[in-house]
């Protein structure tokens, strides 16, 4: 799998829980975006995730919505693949032939769901919607009242319909009125920024703490008394620090012995993400991406042998503070003691922090063809991701969740 990049996206349900990802993958050997071999990248991409990568290790425990093409459906393909994990989906582009719709009817009879992409209607596409477990409406195809046309349509069917391509907050609303069952898109990082809006007093108290923390000259006694003042803080991080993800020889019976074992760098930064989580009416998920893009780009600086990468760290988990605090990055950043180049990377993608931010941003959206990372080739980008996704599940798990 040394040339192909793989990503996900998250779908999300009506109460903003991850119902599934969406596997994302390109040949990193292509110049453009779109894939020229379909059949050949998701054959790669099948057997990438579920034989070297591990279904856990990239979705979790959630469902995984993968692009097939033509000759998976007709069967000049095998296809062994957990009925209880996987949504497979037909692209757009597939003709509704009799040979597709016999494909698609026999993986129903085995226990497969089903869902049609970037779907538009047309009576030619009549016999797949009656096969059809799920139904993806790309809403940036569509003005709103052909939307509300489709949905209106569809609703006679057995089927549950997913909004793709929901970019804001306003596109999200537009859509539960409409009663879509779940949503694919970026709306949820996006700030919801209300003019002349005082931040509520819950995440003013959270911007003070992380003020604190980031503070450069904070000794260790200090980072433990501001632990100490929430017990359920104190709580998580030994349970994290005596978990197999962190497999210390002995066990760890306070915070002082945490902050001398593991160093007050990292330390600071677990509390950091603990109150970062903290912050209510927003879904969980935008925090496991902050960790993602931290964890990403620090194995990346450590990729390219870079000092200080605890920076990169920082950069990747404050990236999501706009959309955390639904406020503008630079006004959050105006409160917190943050060092030039992180606030440069930040605002302006600045320097080697901000380019490296912009690589990972790049890829999480796989917007491929705009990963550019220097000296790193791509299956060291692709395992840099990988591997905070894996730390990012394990430390949401033990860290983070209640």
């Amino acid at each position: 799998m040394s040339e192909i990049f793989i990503g996900r996206q998250p779908i999300y349900d009506r109460q903003q829980g991850v119902y599934a990802y969406e596997l994302l993958f390109r040949s990193a050997q292509q110049n453009v975006a779109d894939i020229t071999d379909g059949d050949k990248a998701s054959s790669d991409v099948i057997v990438n995730t579920f034989m070297e990568i591990g279904l856990d290790n990239i979705v979790g425990d959630r469902l995984a919505f993968i692009n097939l093409t033509r000759a998976f459906f007709v069967g000049e393909t095998t296809i062994s693949l957990p009925k209880d994990r996987v949504v497979l989906e037909l692209l757009e582009d597939i003709e509704a032939d009799e040979d597709v719709v016999a494909g698609v009817t026999r993986l129903r009879q085995q226990g497969y769901s089903i869902a049609l992409d970037d779907f538009i209607y047309h009576e030619s596409l009549q016999p797949l919607v009656e096969l059809a477990d799920i139904i993806k409406i790309d809403i940036m195809a569509l003005d709103q009242d052909e939307i509300r046309a489709h949905v209106t349509q569809l609703r006679k069917y057995p089927l549950r319909l997913l909004a793709e391509k929901v970019e804001t907050r306003d596109e999200f609303d537009f859509c539960m009125a409409l009663g879509f069952d779940y949503f694919q898109g970026y709306f949820f990082a996006q700030p919801k920024i209300i003019r002349s809006q005082r931040l509520p007093n819950n995440r003013l108290a959270i911007l003070e703490l992380m003020s604190r923390l980031q503070n450069p000259d904070i000794t260790p006694e200090e980072l433990e008394n501001l632990i100490a003042r929430d017990i359920t803080f104190s709580f998580k991080i030994l349970r994290y620090v005596n978990s197999a993800a962190i497999a210390l020889p002995r066990k760890i019976e306070s915070i002082q012995q945490a902050v001398v074992i593991l160093g007050l760098k990292t330390i600071r930064s677990w509390v950091t993400l603990l109150a970062m989580s903290q912050i209510d009416d927003k879904p969980t998920e935008l925090i496991v991406i902050a960790m993602i893009r931290a964890k990403m780009a620090e194995n990346m600086a450590r990729a390219r042998n870079e000092t200080n990468i605890d920076a990169y760290f920082t950069v990747g988990l404050f990236s999501a503070l706009d959309a955390l605090m639904d406020n503008s990055m630079e006004e959050i950043l105006t409160q917190l003691p943050l060092a030039d180049h992180i606030r440069d990377a930040l605002l302006h993608r600045r320097g080697n922090h901000g380019k490296t931010l912009g690589c990972v941003l790049a890829y999480e959206r796989g917007d491929w063809e705009n990963i550019h990372c220097e000296v790193l080739k791509a299956p060291e980008i692709r395992d840099a991701y990988l591997s905070a996704v894996r730390w990012a599940n394990e430390t949401c798990q033990t860290l983070v969740n209640d």
